[in-house]
């Protein structure tokens, strides 16, 4: 059987761009039991809540929800439980002083199968304030307003 090519997503947090600036992401690797790979394969995973720490010079995922694999049995895993992440030591370096100063923190972004290896895309990423959000939502809204402003000026126009 050929191996997988190509990148497979899984799961995405919708809601970290809304919640959060992102100012740099990152590709890690997963250290996973084999229910939680089978459990992924079918697409079940929730990031929603999830978030990753450095811990004495290793990275790891915590809150990510990988419910158990439904044919499993005895030895199914736990669903929140946390996983390590594999990083460069320069990048787990990096991430921690960035964490360390102050002001940002580690959040999944999306949760993926890249040529048969599960990856996580983590952001280092600073909290939004609320009026932050607002305008967020509201340069949305004009930017789609405009679009079909000359949407509908294009097709009077033919």
């Amino acid at each position: 059987m050929p191996r997988e090519r190509g990148e497979k997503v899984v799961a995405t947090n919708r809601r970290a761009r809304h919640e959060y600036t992102i100012e740099k992401t990152y590709e890690a690797g997963l250290v996973l039991s084999g229910t939680e790979v089978k459990s992924l394969r079918e697409g079940r995973a929730n990031l929603t809540d999830g978030y990753a720490y450095i811990d004495g010079g290793e990275a790891f995922l915590d809150a990510v929800n990988i419910p158990q694999y439904l044919q499993g049995n005895w030895t199914n895993h736990a669903a929140k439980r946390t996983r390590k992440l594999l990083l460069h030591k320069e990048e787990i370096v990096r991430l921690s002083h960035a964490v360390s100063a102050g002001g940002y923190t580690l959040i999944p972004m999306k949760l993926y199968f890249s040529d048969g290896r599960a990856k996580v895309e983590i952001a280092l990423a600073k909290g939004k304030r609320e009026y932050d959000k607002r305008q967020t939502l509201r340069e949305r809204q004009d930017k789609r307003e405009a679009e079909r402003a000359m949407r509908s000026r294009n097709r009077l126009g033919d």
